[in-house]
């Protein structure tokens, strides 16, 4: 295969924006799964996409920016978690559960009800190919805020994440930190809307650090290279999909999966390896 089979997707300027929407959603992402996998989140962010239903088809109906309907959904499912888990003796991943499957299926009565030419799959499952330059712009927007909110105040958050109590005996605001939190998920699921959808946002927010963790022992490693392993994942996922014409979205979910699995078998071989090691020194005569 030559040069210009290979760059052959390139010439297309669906593929392009496919290409730069991918490039632009996966540093805020990579950077925010981070310290959702610390924090043991994994649910929060699964709630919170599929919570932001509702949001869109209310800004359809009384004519909103669909993103403003999507955020505001995302932070009334994730405010509500907390406290119902704060004033319960309910555990927080019941309560989210509860919470977001209710939301979810509010948002698909919400959908049926009302007349529209918006196509659930694409809200549901994300239409990479067909976004356009408003598309890049809002998600450049958002991506850019977070990235550079997570940026500036990485540190903060991963004392918040690791030890809440600690955090605020150092004079931290944990409030803000939590909400913040809160609401840089909120709008990574939205920027995320056109590139993956409600469903698969979660393996971008999830995935990448899931694998960074098995790759990495400190945390700030982890950061770039959770950023470099969803890059990877997206603009393969992407190449590939216009190959063997599958969907992107699904596509780059798969990719991530196969390269948690290689990092964990990576994992457990080391592992062994080491624990093999302590026995030999164990049982070695002294010297």
């Amino acid at each position: 295969m030559d040069l210009q089979t290979l760059l052959l997707p390139l010439q297309f300027a669906f593929m392009q924006n496919a290409f730069l929407i991918a490039a632009i959603v996966a540093v805020p992402t990579a950077l925010l799964s981070c310290f959702l996998v610390l924090k043991g989140w994994a649910l929060m962010g699964d709630a919170v996409s599929h919570a932001v239903l509702p949001g869109i088809v209310l800004a359809y109906i009384v004519g909103l920016p669909l993103i403003l309907g999507a955020f505001v959904s995302g932070m009334v499912c994730a405010v509500a978690t907390g406290f119902l888990a704060g004033n319960s003796r309910v555990k927080q991943d019941t309560i989210m559960g509860v919470v977001f499957s209710g939301m979810f299926g509010l948002g698909i009565v919400l959908y049926v009800s009302v007349e529209t030419n918006a196509h659930l799959d694409h809200i549901l499952f994300g239409n990479i190919l067909g976004v356009g330059a408003a598309d890049l712009w809002t998600s450049g927007l958002i991506s850019f805020v977070v990235a550079t909110g997570l940026a500036l105040k990485w540190k903060d958050l991963l004392l918040h994440s690791f030890d809440p109590a600690q955090a605020r005996a150092a004079g931290l605001s944990v409030g803000w930190l939590h909400y913040g939190l809160l609401a840089a998920l909120s709008l990574c699921v939205v920027a995320t809307l056109t590139a993956a959808g409600l469903i698969l946002a979660i393996g971008l927010l999830i995935a990448p650090g899931a694998i960074a963790f098995l790759l990495v022992r400190r945390f700030s490693t982890m950061l770039w290279v959770a950023v470099l392993v969803n890059v990877t994942a997206m603009m393969t996922g992407i190449y590939a999909s216009f190959w063997i014409d599958s969907a992107p979205a699904p596509t780059i979910i798969l990719i991530l999966t196969a390269m948690f699995i290689a990092a964990f078998i990576r994992k457990q071989i080391l592992n062994r390896r080491a624990s093999r090691i302590r026995v030999a020194e164990s049982v070695s005569p002294a010297e």
